[in-house]
C-alpha cells in the first residue's frame, strides 16, 4: 500500500489462486489449534455461560487483529488505468463473494457452538439436580448426627457441673478456714505490732522529754545570759544617757545666759508677740480680707467646716430617740464601728478646738470655763501597750538629745465616753448591775449632758435658737448661741465626766476584789491539793498534783495581769497582802487543829485602810481532770460548789466529799427544797453575784487568751486539742458503752493535731467532727427538746458558715477562730444537758429520800463529823450562842419540827431501803449502794425523835 501525490492511500490489491474453486471444494482442514482446544474439552469440566462469552469475546478480538494484519500485509500494483479499474471491479466481488462465504461459515460454528453449549447445560442442570438431592440426604444425616451429639452434650455439661459445683464447694470451705486462721495469725501479729508501737512511743515520748528538759535548761542559761549581758547594757547606755544630758543641759544653760545678754544688749521689749501682731495688723485690710478669703474657701473645698463635720455627725442618727428604740446589740455594734468612731472624734476634736480659742480670746470670769479635769481624762484613758521596738530603732532614739518629756496630751472629749452617755440613757438595764445612788447620779449628768450636746448640734445646723428655760419661774425665753452653747456643754461633759470617772472606779474596786478572791480561792486550792506546808515545801506530787499546781499558777498570773490592768502596781500590792493573809490563816487554822476549816483571804480595797475577811470556796473537781480552772468557766459542778462552798477542797479524799455531797442532796430534799436547780442552793446573793463575776471574768479571760494565742504568725493549736478532748471526754461520760468506740474513731485526737500542724486545714473534716458532736448531743438529749435543740444548732452552723465566708481566703486564723465558737457552743451545750441530766437522776431518786431514814442517816452524819452530842458545845460554840438567843421561841419551833418528824414517819415504807452512798452526778452511768447496816439501825430507832432535855444548848443542823 503506497502513497500518492495528493497524501490519499492507494487501492490495495489482493491476489488469489487459480483453482479456487477446486480449493474451496475439498474439505476443509480444522486448524490445530482448534483441534486442541476441541480435544481439551473433552476432559475438562463442563463450561458456564459466563465462560463461553468471555471465550467469545476472545475469538472476536483475535479475528479482528487478524483482519488488521491482513490489511497491513497486503500490496497495490502499480498497472494500467483501464486494467487497474476491472481488476478492482472483479476483486470487489470476489471479495464481497469470500466475505459472505466466510460469514455463512462463522453462522454454522456459531450454531454447533450452541448446539454443544445447549447440550452441555443440560448436562449442568442434570448435574445440579443431583448434587442438591444429595446434599439435602447428606444434610438430614448430618442434623440426625448432630442432636444426638447435642444431647449427649448436654448429658455431659450437666456432668461437668455437677462436679464443678462439688469442686466450688470444697474451696470456698477450704478458703473460709484458710482466711480464719489468717486473720487470726493477723489479729496476734497486730497485737505484737501495738505493743511494740506503744513500747517505742513511750521510749519516744521519754527521750523526747528528756530532749525538752535538755533545751530548756539550755534555753534558760541563754535566757540569764541575756538577761546579765542586756542589763550591763542598759547600765552602760543609762550612764551615757547621763551624761549627754549633763552635757545638753550645761549648753542649754549656756545658750540661754547667751540668749538673755543678747536681748539686754538689743534692747527688744518683752511683749515682741503683741508687736508681731501689730506689726501683721498694720498691713493693708484688703490684702488680710483676700488672704482670710483663700484660707476660707480652701477650708471649704477640703470639707473640715464644723458645719459640715456636724453634717456627717447627724447622718449616723445617733441620738437619744434612735438608741432608745434600738436593740443594744444593734447599738453595740454601731458604737463600735470605725466610721461612727471617726466620725465623732473629728466632731468632738473639732468642739475642743473651739472650745480653747473661746478660753484663749474670751474672759474666764464669764462664763465659768472647767479645766482641771485632767485627772479624770487619766481614769477613763486606758493604758497604752508599747510594743518594744527594734534594737536598730532603740540604738537611733538612744543617740539623739534627751529633752524633756512633756506631759501626755489626752482629747478633752473623749468619744467613746460621749457614746456610753447614750447606752447609759438607752439601755440602763444593759450597763448597770446595781441601781444605786451613784448609778443614779451618773443617769441624771448623762441626760444633762446629752441635752446639751443636741442643743449644741442643733444649733451649729439651724443657727442660734431661743429656748425656754424650765428652770426660771416666768419660763422666759433663753437665746441660745454657739458660744454660749458651747460654755454650756463643756460644764455639763465635765460634771458627767466627773460621774462616769467615779462610778468606773467604784465597779473597778468591785472587780478588783472579785478577782483577789478568785486568787485566794485557787491558792487555798492549791495548797489543800499539794499538801505544802508554810514554808512553801511540798511532798513528792504526783502528775496531777503537778498539772494542779502549774494550772493554778497559770490562772494567777492571769488573774494579776487584770488586776494590772485595773489597779496598777497598788493593785498587785494588795492582792499580794490578801494572798499572804489567806495563806497565814490557813496554815494557823490547820496547825490549831480545827474540824472544819474555812480558808478566808484578806482583800484590801482601795478606799479602806483595814482588812476584811471574805471567805473563799474551792470548786468541786474530779479526781480524772487536772485542768479545773479551765472546766470550771462552763459550769462543771456549778450546783454542788454553790450548795456549800466551804466544803469541797481538793485536800479532801474522794469518800469525804462522796459523803458531803449526799449529805447536802437528802438534807435540802428533806426540807421540802428542790436540789434540781442551779439556784437551789444559793444562800448569799452577794456571794453567789461574786461567784458569777469572777466565772465570767475567768471564762472572758480564757478564751481571749485562746483568741489571742490563734492570732499569732505561729499560732499553739495545743489548746484547741484540749478543747477537743474535753468534748470528746463529755461525750464519751454521758454515752453509752457501745457508742464510746464510734466517738473515739470520729474525733481522733492524733489526726485533729496533724490536721492543725499541716499548715493547710482541712475545713470539711473540721466540720464534720462539729457536726458528729452537735448530732450526738441531739441523740443523748430528751424527745421534748429535739425542736428546740435542732433550731439552735440549724441557727449556730448558719452563724458559723457565714462567718467561714466573710473571713478572708487567704487567712486561716478565721477558720480557726471559727472553729474555737464551735468548741465555746459545744461545751455549753454539753454543760446544759449534763445539768439536764443531774436534775434527772436526783428527781428519779427524791421520793426515796423522804422519811425518817434520811434523818438518821443525817443524825449520824453529824455525830460522825462534830462528835456526840455532850460535846457539841464544845465543838460548835457559835451554833450554841445562836441557840441561846431564840431561847424564847424554841418551844414553838420544835412543835413544828416534832410535826415535820411525825409527818415523816407515815411515809412510804420503801424508802427506808435506800441510803445515798455515791454523788448523784450529772452525766454517764452511776451506781447506789444500800447499807443494809444503816437501814436495820434506822428501822429500830426510827420512831424516837431528837429532844432538847433542860433547855440546854444543842447544836441540831438538819
Amino acid at each position: 500500500m503506497e502513497m500518492e501525490e495528493g497524501g490519499k492511500v492507494g487501492p490495495i490489491v489482493m491476489e488469489f489462486p487459480v483453482r479456487e474453486g477446486a480449493t474451496s471444494c475439498s474439505p476443509p482442514i480444522m486448524p490445530p489449534r482448534v483441534r486442541r482446544r476441541l480435544s481439551e474439552s473433552k476432559f475438562s469440566s463442563p463450561l458456564t455461560v459466563e465462560e463461553i462469552e468471555i471465550k467469545l469475546r476472545n475469538a472476536h478480538f483475535r479475528r479482528q487483529k487478524f483482519y488488521e494484519t491482513l490489511s497491513i500485509k497486503a500490496r497495490p500494483k502499480i498497472r494500467s488505468p483501464s486494467q487497474s479499474s476491472f481488476q478492482e471491479e472483479d476483486l470487489g466481488h470476489r471479495l464481497e463473494a469470500k466475505l459472505q462465504a466466510a460469514e455463512l461459515k462463522r453462522l454454522n460454528i456459531m450454531a454447533k457452538i450452541q448446539m454443544r453449549l445447549a447440550k452441555r447445560d443440560e448436562l449442568r442442570q442434570a448435574v445440579k439436580i443431583g448434587a442438591e438431592m444429595r446434599l439435602k440426604k447428606e444434610r438430614a444425616e448430618l442434623g440426625s448426627k448432630v442432636e444426638s451429639r447435642l444431647r449427649q452434650a448436654e448429658i455431659n455439661r450437666m456432668l461437668l457441673y455437677k462436679a464443678y459445683s462439688e469442686r466450688r464447694a470444697t474451696m470456698k470451705e477450704r478458703t473460709s478456714q484458710s482466711l480464719l486462721q489468717r486473720m487470726a495469725r493477723e489479729s496476734k501479729y497486730k497485737e505484737s505490732v501495738r505493743a511494740a508501737i506503744s513500747q517505742k512511743r513511750a521510749a519516744a515520748e521519754k527521750k523526747r522529754l528528756g530532749l525538752l528538759d535538755a533545751e530548756r535548761r539550755r534555753a534558760r542559761v541563754m535566757v540569764l545570759q541575756a538577761q546579765k549581758i542586756a542589763k550591763s547594757v542598759r547600765h552602760q547606755r543609762e550612764i551615757e544617757r547621763k551624761e549627754k544630758e549633763h552635757k545638753l543641759e550645761n549648753k542649754l544653760g549656756r545658750v540661754k545666759r547667751q540668749r538673755a545678754e543678747y536681748l539686754i544688749h538689743r534692747g527688744t521689749p518683752p511683749q515682741s508677740l503683741c508687736n508681731s501682731w501689730n506689726e501683721t495688723m498694720d498691713l493693708p485690710a484688703d490684702i488680710l480680707s483676700m488672704k482670710l478669703t483663700r484660707c476660707w474657701r480652701q477650708f471649704r473645698e477640703m470639707k473640715k467646716t464644723t458645719l459640715h463635720l456636724t453634717r456627717v455627725y447627724d447622718d449616723l442618727n445617733i441620738n437619744l430617740r434612735s438608741v432608745s428604740s434600738m436593740p443594744f446589740e444593734q447599738f453595740e455594734f454601731k458604737i463600735e464601728s470605725s466610721t461612727t468612731l471617726q466620725t465623732s472624734k473629728r466632731l468632738l476634736d473639732r468642739l475642743e478646738t473651739r472650745y480653747k480659742l473661746l478660753r484663749a480670746f474670751a474672759a474666764s470670769s464669764n462664763y465659768g470655763y472647767c479645766d482641771d479635769i485632767y485627772h479624770l481624762l487619766m481614769r477613763v484613758v486606758p493604758p497604752k501597750k508599747n510594743p518594744r521596738p527594734r534594737r536598730s530603732v532603740r540604738d537611733k532614739e538612744q543617740r539623739r538629745l534627751i529633752s524633756t518629756k512633756s506631759p501626755v496630751k489626752l482629747a478633752r472629749y473623749q468619744v467613746r465616753v460621749v457614746l456610753c452617755a447614750y447606752m447609759i440613757i438607752g439601755h440602763p438595764d444593759a450597763v448597770f448591775s446595781s441601781h444605786g445612788d451613784c448609778e443614779r447620779v451618773l443617769t441624771e449628768s448623762a441626760e444633762r449632758f446629752i441635752k446639751e450636746f443636741e442643743l449644741l448640734v442643733q444649733v451649729i445646723l439651724d443657727g442660734p435658737i431661743c429656748s425656754c428655760s424650765r428652770d426660771s419661774e416666768h419660763g422666759t425665753a433663753k437665746h441660745l448661741t454657739f458660744r454660749s452653747q458651747l460654755v454650756a456643754f463643756d460644764s455639763a461633759w465635765c460634771s458627767f465626766l466627773n460621774s462616769f470617772v467615779v462610778w468606773k472606779v467604784k465597779d473597778a474596786q468591785s472587780l478588783e476584789e472579785d478577782l483577789v478572791r478568785a486568787a485566794c480561792q485557787l491558792e487555798v486550792s492549791m495548797i489543800k491539793t499539794c499538801k505544802m506546808t508554810p514554808e512553801g515545801d511540798s511532798a513528792a506530787l504526783t502528775h496531777d498534783m503537778k498539772a494542779v499546781l502549774k494550772e493554778v499558777n497559770t490562772d494567777q498570773n492571769l488573774l494579776k495581769e487584770k488586776v494590772l490592768h485595773l489597779s496598777g502596781v497598788a493593785g498587785i500590792e494588795r492582792m499580794e497582802i490578801a494572798l499572804s493573809a489567806t495563806r497565814s490563816e490557813f496554815f494557823q487554822a490547820r496547825e490549831n487543829g480545827s474540824p472544819i476549816c474555812t480558808p478566808a483571804a484578806h482583800i484590801v480595797t482601795p478606799n479602806t485602810n483595814t482588812t476584811s475577811t471574805v471567805p473563799v470556796t474551792s470548786g468541786n473537781v474530779d479526781n480524772e481532770r487536772t485542768n479545773h480552772v479551765k472546766r470550771s468557766l462552763y459550769g462543771d459542778d456549778v450546783n454542788a460548789m454553790d450548795a456549800h462552798p466551804s466544803s469541797y477542797s481538793y485536800s479532801q479524799p474522794s469518800g469525804e466529799r462522796v459523803e458531803l455531797e449526799n449529805e447536802l442532796i437528802v438534807n435540802e430534799i428533806i426540807h421540802g427544797k428542790h436540789p434540781l436547780f442551779g439556784d437551789s442552793y444559793n444562800y448569799n446573793d452577794q456571794q453567789n453575784t461574786i461567784k458569777k463575776k469572777v466565772k465570767e471574768t475567768m471564762e472572758k479571760a480564757f478564751w481571749d487568751g485562746i483568741m489571742e494565742s490563734m492570732k499569732k504568725d505561729e499560732p499553739n493549736y495545743n489548746h484547741i486539742v484540749d478543747l477537743m478532748r474535753e468534748v470528746r471526754d463529755k461525750l464519751s461520760g454521758m454515752s453509752p458503752q457501745n457508742w464510746r468506740q464510734e466517738i473515739d474513731e470520729t474525733i481522733d485526737l492524733d489526726i485533729l493535731s496533724q490536721v492543725l500542724n499541716s499548715g493547710k486545714l482541712d475545713i470539711q473534716y473540721l466540720g464534720k467532727i462539729l457536726d458528729f458532736a452537735i448530732i450526738t448531743l441531739r441523740k443523748l438529749s430528751a424527745p421534748a427538746n429535739d425542736d428546740k435543740l435542732q433550731a439552735t444548732h440549724e441557727k449556730f452552723m448558719k452563724e458559723l458558715a457565714e462567718t467561714c465566708q466573710h473571713s478572708s481566703e487567704n487567712s486561716k486564723n478565721q477558720h480557726v477562730i471559727a472553729l474555737l465558737k464551735g468548741l465555746h457552743f459545744l461545751l455549753e451545750q454539753t454543760q446544759g444537758l449534763k445539768e439536764e441530766i443531774s436534775k434527772a437522776h436526783i428527781q428519779m431518786f427524791e421520793p426515796f429520800l423522804n422519811g425518817p431514814v434520811a434523818i438518821e442517816y443525817l443524825r449520824k452524819a453529824f455525830t460522825s463529823r462534830y462528835g456526840p452530842p455532850s460535846g457539841a458545845l464544845v465543838a460548835l460554840p457559835l451554833t450554841g450562842k445562836w441557840l441561846c438567843s431564840l431561847k424564847h421561841s424554841k418551844d414553838g419551833e420544835w412543835i413544828e419540827q416534832k410535826t415535820a418528824f411525825a409527818d415523816a414517819n407515815g411515809r412510804d415504807k420503801p424508802s427506808r431501803g435506800f441510803l445515798p452512798s455515791a454523788p448523784l452526778r450529772t452525766g454517764g452511768s452511776f451506781a447506789v449502794k444500800t447499807n443494809k447496816d444503816q437501814t436495820t439501825s434506822s428501822s429500830g430507832s426510827g420512831s424516837e425523835q431528837p429532844k432538847c432535855e433542860g433547855g440546854g444548848k444543842v447544836d441540831f443542823v438538819c
